[in-house]
């Protein structure tokens, strides 16, 4: 099968790379597939491809039944969906996604801070449960501090594990038993046994427990692997499961966009804790509202604060009291630039470096209130610059304080560039690479005249001929995100957990919240056309149609029918030459070695088709 998986490579990696190159030397719209004009259900299709994650199951009717545009009007108006109660159920153990930075440190704490819970520095959390797996890692952070013989044996497997007050059936399951044996042997424990039992485990047999554990067994052995882990853990797989699950797809795929196009990186420092509350009460609640609100919000965050070190930023008289000042020695420019650069102005819009410094020093003062602490915006008028400053030929009297910050965020808002950028990353992401520049400015007047309405700029977008030009139909390479998601929305995908699709989207080259660089993933079809990736997609769909991601349940019944339902199944459509092709290709070598069905539906997830939105 390996070198029949080889040639459907090269062909779907052919039709996709085609009609892209083409249209990058030629700088036009991806021609690729060709359809004279779109029929309804392919206005519909169209529509699910581009405003979701892909369409599952039933998406298709549904919006025959509502109208399309009744539909998209109910995408663009989230609070008018119920939520899925599937979603919420499954999002319900993540405890994380629900606390603020400070709650995070406490029940999840980061290893300083259980080392200043050791030396009486921290108080111990109040909650027991939490408290509890605190002192279990106290416990094991004294025992490795300690060293020696004593402290070598202290943390062996075998004598932690003799130590405990087991019976002999429970050592038994424990040391020998299946996994199912370990598991049912743990469940019937007490809690307090239960978290012993965990701490004596080794880490491999811990984590080979993982995809057999119930949701709360599973939860403690996540903490064992490094609560502060578990942030991050609930991120991914928050993200994840909003994708494939939520009614709500457009906000769904709007906070992706955005958070892209604010990006932070969760690894770096303070940040591991302050990009959740970033996400959700930053980025999500003005996707669709004013983009000056959501530019001051992100100013403000302590997250992006941290990111583009603006909480270090001083003015030339600040005058540091303390070992904690000796971080802060001057003016700070990178969030500056990056504000207009990347979020409000693009790199052509017409600013200078005199101007990236002035901007710098309007915000001098906006900084953190203990940041690793899961700090607060504060701003400092000690810190600020408070003299006379001109950004883009507009006069900023001195005096002003934090209102300087304010006069730029307002500026920027309101700049036919930073209309045309904001409209232009929208068109890239939902219209095509190359979108027209009449369509742009279409955009950018509804962004001008309904000060920065992003709803009614996305309106506008949608409402507009050059969206549903039949060029763009499933013309847009899938980001990986974009196809995971909708591989297991396609095929009805049950997901218990997503470690193993959080491990895949490193792979393909999108480790979710762990962008280094502030520009965010691209949007761009090109910068995600590459051999390896394309090969880690088509080894993906093809496990996932066969049950063999961990995780993730299929129901392979649904795949029973010849080779064309299965195909339509899954595209809503005919496949064109190009899919039908590759498809073919990968099914000659089967030779009964796999389910003719589950290997279609494979086959056909890898395919062009599929791999385009």
């Amino acid at each position: 099968m390996k070198h029949r998986l080889l040639l459907v490579l090269c062909v779907t990696f052919a039709a996709l790379s085609s009609g892209l190159y083409a249209a990058k030397k030629a700088k036009t719209v991806l021609s690729t597939p060709a359809i004279p004009q779109m029929t309804s259900d392919q206005k519909a299709l169209h529509a699910l491809n581009r405003l979701t994650f892909g369409s599952r199951p039933g998406d298709l009717e549904e919006v025959r039944r509502l109208g399309l545009d009744n539909w998209i009007d109910r995408q663009l108006h989230p609070d008018s969906i119920a939520e899925n109660p599937v979603l919420e159920a499954k999002l319900q153990p993540l405890d994380t996604l629900r606390m603020d930075a400070k709650e995070l440190i406490r029940h999840y704490p980061p290893p300083q801070i259980i080392k200043a819970m050791v030396e009486k520095r921290q108080p111990l959390p109040t909650d027991p449960e939490t408290r509890f797996m605190v002192q279990k890692m106290i416990a094991r952070y004294e025992r490795k501090q300690k060293g020696g013989i004593d402290a070598r044996t202290d943390l062996d497997p075998k004598v932690s594990m003799d130590s405990l007050s087991l019976t002999l059936e429970q050592k038994q399951a424990l040391r020998a038993g299946t996994p199912a044996d370990k598991i049912a042997a743990l469940a019937a424990m007490p809690e307090d046994l239960q978290w012993d039992v965990l701490d004596a485990m080794p880490n491999g047999a811990r984590l080979q427990l993982y995809k057999f554990a119930p949701t709360d067994l599973r939860r403690r052995i996540q903490i064992f692997t490094g609560p502060y882990q578990v942030v991050n853990q609930d991120l991914m797989t928050g993200k994840l499961l909003g994708a494939i699950y939520s009614n709500r797809q457009l906000e769904q795929v709007l906070t992706d966009f955005w958070f892209n196009h604010f990006n932070i990186d969760i690894d770096k420092g303070a940040d591991k804790y302050l990009v959740t509350g970033y996400e959700r009460d930053v980025i999500r609640p003005n996707v669709l509202g004013k983009f000056q609100d959501l530019l001051l919000a992100t100013a403000k965050s302590p997250a992006m604060l941290f990111y583009l070190d603006n909480w270090q930023s001083v003015g030339p008289d600040f005058k540091g009291r303390g070992p904690a000042q000796k971080r802060k020695q001057g003016l700070n420019e990178n969030y500056g630039r990056e504000l207009m650069e990347l979020h409000t102005l693009g790199v052509d819009g017409g600013y200078t470096q005199h101007d990236v410094t002035e901007v710098a020093r309007c915000f001098t003062g906006w900084t953190i209130l203990q940041p690793q602490m899961g700090g607060e915006f504060s701003f400092n008028p000690r810190q600020h610059d408070d003299a006379e400053k001109q950004v883009l030929g507009i006069t900023i009297p001195a005096g002003g304080g934090m209102s300087d910050g304010l006069k730029v965020i307002e500026i920027l808002a309101h700049s036919p560039a930073t209309a045309h950028f904001i409209s232009k990353s929208l068109a890239v992401r939902f219209v095509s690479d190359d979108p027209p520049e009449t369509l742009v400015r279409k955009m950018a007047d509804t962004f001008i005249s309904t000060d920065g309405d992003l709803r009614q700029v996305m309106h506008a977008m949608i409402a507009a001929p050059e969206f549903w030009d039949p060029v763009n139909f499933r013309s847009k390479v899938k980001s990986p995100l974009e196809m995971v998601a909708g591989a297991v929305r396609a095929v009805n995908g049950d997901v218990d957990f997503t470690s193993a699709m959080n491990n895949l989207m490193t792979q393909l080259g999108e480790p979710l919240y762990r962008k280094l660089e502030p520009t965010g993933y691209s949007n761009h079809s090109t910068d995600w056309l590459n051999s390896a990736s394309l090969l880690a997609r088509m080894n993906f769909a093809l496990a996932l149609t066969q049950g063999k991601i961990n995780g993730v349940k299929v129901d392979q019944s649904q795949f029973a029918g010849d080779t064309l339902q299965v195909e339509r199944r899954i595209l809503m459509t005919d496949p064109t030459a190009d899919a039908q092709n590759a498809i073919d290709t990968g099914m000659k070598d089967q030779q009964a070695k796999r389910p003719a069905g589950p290997l279609v539906a494979g086959l056909t997830l890898g395919s062009p088709d599929f791999q385009r939105r």
